[in-house]
């Protein structure tokens, strides 16, 4: 609860992921991966209640064991790679509010994000009120510049590839971008039903540090979360 608002926290995590099977119960350091997410959303000091929603009865024993909820299990049509995730938020608010359970907000923090602090979790949630935002999404810099990015032609020839004006400008001559990074997405209730996603006109931007926005897609992700966290070098 923060300025009387009540909150939700949504952890998705489904078991059939393919570039990294068991992907979110992966041990990664000391605790399955999805533990990291779990155990930053209780130390939280404004989240109300954290559901895990998972189709797999494996993810559900392990996140019971690290004290998150799991209510129900996900239904398989909404537990395959082309669900979206907002309809996963949204069956869960549904599924609550049938059984007389409504939260004002409701924060969506993936598994993926293990490097995502508590401090974090309750940053985002006072941005929203200072900003008066209606969501917030985390992001940080891109990493790799868009001004010097580009489609390649067939033949491969570097010719034209960069507008000339970006050529020989330093980046620190650049306007700097950012990217959402997939730690963190915060919507009031009715936002998020309206707009059927945390994007929308009155979203605001929590910034975070390439160091914890580390999102694990790949075998190369999982390492490198995993040096960070043995050495605690974020």
């Amino acid at each position: 609860m923060y300025k009387n608002k009540s909150i939700l926290a949504i952890i998705p995590a489904r078991g059939g992921s393919k570039g990294l099977p068991q992907k979110n119960i992966l041990p990664l350091v000391n605790k399955p991966l999805i533990a990291w997410t779990i155990k930053q959303a209780l130390k939280s000091k404004y989240l109300d209640r954290v559901i895990v929603s998972t189709d797999s009865l494996e993810i559900a024993r392990i996140s019971k064991k690290y004290s998150a909820e799991i209510p129900f299990l996900r239904p398989s049509g909404l537990a395959s790679d082309k669900a979206k995730m907002t309809d996963v938020v949204l069956h869960v608010i549904d599924w609550l509010k049938k059984r007389g359970k409504i939260y004002d907000l409701i924060m969506l923090l993936q598994p993926t994000s293990p490097l995502r602090s508590s401090e974090d979790i309750d940053k985002s949630i006072k941005l929203l009120f200072k900003k008066k935002a209606r969501a917030i999404v985390s992001v940080c810099v891109s990493e790799h510049h868009p001004y010097w990015n580009t489609i390649l032609l067939r033949n491969g020839k570097i010719k034209g590839f960069l507008k000339p004006e970006f050529i020989d400008k330093n980046r620190q001559q650049l306007p700097i971008f950012y990217r959402l990074n997939g730690a963190i997405y915060l919507a009031y209730t009715s936002y998020l039903k309206s707009y059927k996603s945390f994007l929308g006109s009155s979203t605001y931007a929590y910034i975070m540090s390439p160091e914890r926005s580390v999102d694990i897609d790949s075998t190369f992700d999982f390492k490198f979360a995993e040096f960070l966290l043995s050495r605690k070098a974020f």
